[in-house]
């Protein structure tokens, strides 16, 4: 029997994966998610191979911070050791994407990072999406790897093979990771065009910090 309070959060876990899937930024089987319960600290993520598009919320595997099986009758993804390595060492975030997005994994194969050219990454990511060197998936060294790399943004490109995106929620995360792949587009169109001019250091931490506590709904109060 599937733990009631985690039927939201399995439900979520499938809907980002289509909608990763759907968009482009991970093909076939590609990429994972990952949703952390911020009550039981439990880890809900996408099973290893299997298409997004057959999902149902009993498919959806859950673990412990260890990474020992909670509740699920499948293998976990073979990039469970990183989820489980960003969540512990980054308490604030509670949702994880994995994606192969085409024109950020090309940044990631070139070895490049992708410049803040747009105020939108700037709020974002914080800065420039840095790239983690070269390492073979799978293992939490893997994962070591790519959170030294990100540092305090909320994103990295992991060189020659893909994108890893968080946030406070699923949403957010994958926000970031759609922002990250539209950042690096239009970094890529820009440049066929002319010189992209990134943006001054002090106005990348300036909209980040307006991003942070002005934007949206945070000081709406109805009359």
């Amino acid at each position: 029997m599937l733990m009631e309070n985690g039927l939201e959060l399995r439900n979520k876990v499938i809907d980002i994966a289509l909608k990763m899937s759907r968009s482009g930024m991970a093909p076939a089987t590609w990429g994972n998610v990952s949703a952390r319960d911020s009550e039981t600290g439990y880890i809900f993520i996408t099973p290893s191979g299997m298409d997004y598009n057959e999902l149902h919320p009993e498919d959806i595997c859950v673990v412990d911070n260890e990474g020992k099986m909670v509740e699920g009758k499948w293998k976990p993804s073979t990039e469970t050791p990183l989820h489980l390595l960003f969540y512990r060492e980054r308490p604030w975030i509670g949702g994880i994407v994995h994606t192969h997005s085409i024109f950020a994994t090309a940044f990631a194969c070139a070895g490049k990072s992708i410049p803040v050219v747009i105020a939108t990454l700037a709020s974002k990511v914080g800065g420039d999406v840095p790239i983690a060197p070269y390492m073979s998936s799978g293992t939490e060294e893997f994962g070591r790897n790519a959170l030294d790399a990100m540092g305090d943004k909320t994103a990295v490109l992991l060189a020659n093979h893909g994108v890893v995106a968080v946030g406070n929620n699923l949403d957010d995360a994958y926000t970031t990771a759609e922002i990250v792949e539209n950042a690096a587009k239009i970094y890529v169109i820009s440049n066929s065009i002319g010189t992209p001019l990134r943006l001054d250091d002090n106005e990348i931490l300036n909209i980040r910090k307006k991003y942070l506590t002005k934007y949206g709904q945070r000081d709406h109060k109805e009359e």
